[in-house]
């Protein structure tokens, strides 16, 4: 019998790309969508795993600028479901159990964060969208947000 890959892997640490609007729809509706309503990387997160909003912008495609970690909670439920929204778009979620928080600035973190290679260029691993990161790294977002109830103790 072939085991599902997903089914028993460790707990990953996400960030989701997606502007403002988009992330108060989902923390109000407790959901959150990926890659304009595609299941694709979607598909990979599981119950359990932690995600955080990074907002490029207030909208989107044409948004004021907002560079700001916005929401942040934990992956609930079975997996990926679609939605109707109109006749032609049916957009796949995710159940997302969203925590208290405040919005947070990404430039002061900048020098922190590993997934962040290239201060000078920090934009561009969020042009991913939908990507994991390390822990260490969701835990100095969680604790900047006020989200402390999600920051994993660390080994002494």
């Amino acid at each position: 019998m072939t085991k599902n890959p997903q089914e028993s892997r460790e707990r990953l640490d996400w960030i989701n790309t997606i502007s403002l609007n988009h992330v108060v729809r989902g923390v109000a509706g407790g959901f959150t969508q990926a890659d304009h309503g595609r299941s694709t990387r979607l598909a990979r997160l599981q119950a359990g795993d932690r995600i955080a909003f990074y907002s490029p912008r207030t909208d989107y495609p044409d948004g004021e600028p907002l560079q700001q970690f916005t929401a942040i909670g934990v992956v609930t439920g079975t997996g990926v479901y679609q939605v109707e929204l109109a006749p032609d778009f049916h957009p796949w979620r995710r159940e997302v159990r969203f925590e208290p928080c405040v919005p947070v600035p990404i430039r002061g973190l900048l020098d922190e964060l590993g997934f962040i290679p290239d201060a000078t260029h920090w934009g561009m691993p969020f042009r991913r969208g939908l990507f994991g990161i390390p822990a260490d790294d969701f835990d100095r977002i969680a604790t900047a947000m006020g989200a402390t109830g999600l920051v994993t103790a660390r080994a002494a």
